[in-house]
């Protein structure tokens, strides 16, 4: 003797209630995982544009402004290293949060999460 299906003893109403339940909470489970991946990759594209703004602005400014004050800043007669520290970082910052605005456009439209 089987055991019985206990969406058997449902009735046609009740079983569809049921079943649209069930679809909603696969919905969401699906809704959940792309989002939980959306913000993974939204955090690994902040880490790496600060990283990349770290060490414009710790590195070319700071730690080998020494190296580069061998250099002129071309048609200027600033010293890279110093030009660094006080233009070259800012420009980066905002190259930087351009950069983070196409990325992060890109993967909204690939995700399905764009406006």
């Amino acid at each position: 003797m089987s055991t019985p299906d206990p969406d058997d003893a449902l009735d046609p109403a009740a079983k569809a209630a049921h079943d649209q339940a069930e679809a909603a909470r696969a919905d969401h489970m699906r809704d959940e995982q792309k989002h939980h991946a959306y913000w993974r990759t939204n955090l690994t594209v902040v880490g790496i544009l600060l990283v990349i703004w770290a060490l414009v602005s710790y590195g070319a400014g700071i730690v080998f402004a020494p190296f580069l004050d061998q250099m002129n800043l071309p048609g200027t007669h600033f010293p890279l290293g110093f030009w660094f520290a006080q233009q070259g970082a800012i420009y980066t910052f905002v190259v930087l949060i351009f950069a983070y605005v196409i990325i992060m456009n890109r993967i909204e439209k690939s995700s399905g999460l764009s406006d």
